[in-house]
């Protein structure tokens, strides 16, 4: 009943929303953000009782049994740490946008729409409906930019639609491909046959050999690159971020970011471990390059919200350093599960940080008159301290401020990678250094140094523009401080790839 609850309740909402003409866009906007946030409660309900050992719910239906095609749905303990991020996420994002005058009855419908979709990305075990919930999350993403975004939005827009439409025609075409060689797109089924060595004796055996299952894998990857995205795929992320509102940025970076993180872990590792472990030194490289690009690009940018979209980029890179490094050969066990471990926890934290910092872009446009760039301010920390403490500590989050979400994180990231290519991570430490130099300008070029004219006058965050961001920054603290928090959601899956990938020759 869980996972029907999470796939249906939001579509009644905005089925809702969508019938209720003449509403108040203030009140639509309000109502969007109550409903989005319910399925929290029954996500901490359903945790709460939650044995590791077992599924956390499950649902399936005979949709095609002839061709073993079913509606497979099933959350573990890996969905749900994506589940909560998107419960999470989503409502906050809608209270942003009702703040700052973007939410409405359009605008809350198709963030909802989103929010099931995502729900049904994190737990679909078959292709087909794993597929089709991935490809109806860039319908309202895609109008969400193009409606509500800037002058650049209807170019950003069908840059991000094309380009992750083509990442997904090539995992169609590369599932298909298995369909009919193995006769399943069940994930689950797919890792047993990986494991036992069947999926690749069955493509030896397919007219294209050997040499199909390769390009196959490499379709499925290309696809995922995409969304993450790695470097050179990026090219749609940094228009998109930047000319979609606030409030749809937070989407984009909090949440559909993630879907490329999940669908690695998800069907990647366990599908086509083959495929990793042999191009493992590449991978890393790109990831690598992925890094320390996007810290550079971060630094060289003065435009606050292309600044945190390079920044997501490089944050992203650290979880497919840690992905791809766990698919060393060889590598050890304790490696191995820091490096994964550090992945998952690493996706939650910067859904969490790159969503408050965007939040707070966010209310600093709202008051400036939409000016985001760091030329445009100087010294506001002495009229809006309470906004610059706030983005502060999520900045140093980003930064990986020890007690904060951002560290933990990226020290089970760094402490795999080191166990396993201590070069790699020698080199990914740069990222960081990159990291820091252009956080520290970003505080002393908004937050510090005189206060400009044009801003003498900026007032603070009221009451209910701290209680929207209160949330996020608790989130922050507490995970940096007990990061457990989220880790014992994950770990069984942890320990289950540790040990899968350690049986690969």
């Amino acid at each position: 009943m869980l996972i029907l609850f999470l796939l249906l309740f939001p579509l009644l909402g905005a089925a809702l929303l969508g019938a209720w003409r003449g509403a108040n866009p203030r009140v639509a906007g309000w109502m969007s953000v109550l409903w989005s946030a319910v399925p929290i409660l029954a996500l901490k309900a359903a945790a709460l009782g939650y044995d590791p050992g077992v599924p956390l719910a499950q649902w399936h239906l005979a949709w095609m049994p002839m061709a073993g095609m079913d509606l497979r749905f099933e959350a573990d303990g890996l969905s749900l740490v994506f589940l909560m991020l998107t419960a999470f996420v989503t409502p906050f994002a809608l209270a942003v946008a009702a703040r700052v005058g973007n939410g409405g009855r359009a605008f809350g419908a198709l963030a909802l729409i989103l929010q099931a979709m995502l729900f049904g990305v994190f737990t679909a075990r078959h292709f087909i409906p794993w597929f089709l919930c991935w490809e109806l999350t860039l319908i309202p993403a895609w109008l969400l930019i193009r409606l509500w975004g800037g002058p650049g939005a209807p170019k950003a827009g069908a840059r991000f639609f094309i380009v992750t439409l083509a990442g997904s025609i090539a995992m169609l075409i590369g599932f298909l491909a298995i369909q009919l060689v193995a006769g399943t797109m069940d994930f689950d089924a797919l890792a047993d046959m990986a494991k036992d060595g069947q999926l690749a004796e069955a493509f030896s055996e397919s007219p294209g050999g050997s040499m199909a299952l390769l390009w196959v894998a490499a379709g499925i990857f290309l696809g995922l690159a995409v969304k993450v995205p790695l470097v050179p795929l990026h090219a749609w992320l940094p228009g998109a971020y930047a000319e979609a509102p606030s409030p749809v940025t937070m989407l984009l970076t909090g949440l559909l970011s993630k879907m490329g993180v999940y669908g690695f872990l998800r069907i990647m590792l366990p599908v086509f471990p083959d495929f990793l472990h042999d191009r493992a030194p590449w991978l890393g490289g790109l990831a690598l390059v992925t890094i320390v690009y996007g810290a550079l690009a971060a630094l060289a940018a003065t435009d606050l919200k292309r600044i945190l979209a390079y920044s997501s980029v490089n944050h992203l890179g650290y979880c497919m350093l840690a992905l791809f490094t766990a698919a060393v050969p060889g590598a050890g066990e304790s490696a191995i599960s820091a490096a994964i471990s550090g992945a998952v926890l690493q996706a939650f934290n910067h859904g969490v940080i790159a969503s408050t910092l965007f939040a707070g872009v966010a209310f600093l446009e709202a008051r400036s008159g939409g000016l985001r760039n760091l030329n445009d301010f100087g010294g506001i920390r002495s009229r809006t301290p309470v906004l610059c403490g706030l983005m502060g500590i999520a900045l140093f989050a980003s930064l990986g401020l020890p007690g904060l979400a951002g560290f933990p994180g990226e020290f089970l990231i760094f402490l795999g990678v080191f166990g396993i290519r201590p070069v790699f991570a020698a080199i990914a430490a740069l990222g960081l250094l990159f990291t820091a130099v252009f956080v520290v300008r970003l505080v002393k070029q908004v937050f510090n140094g005189p206060l400009t004219p044009a801003h003498a006058a900026i007032r603070d965050l009221d009451n209910g523009e701290r209680a929207i961001l209160a949330p996020a920054v608790l989130v922050i603290i507490a995970i940096g401080v007990l990061p457990q928090i989220v880790l014992h959601w994950s770990n069984p899956w942890t320990v289950w790839i540790t040990d899968f990938l350690q049986l690969i020759p």
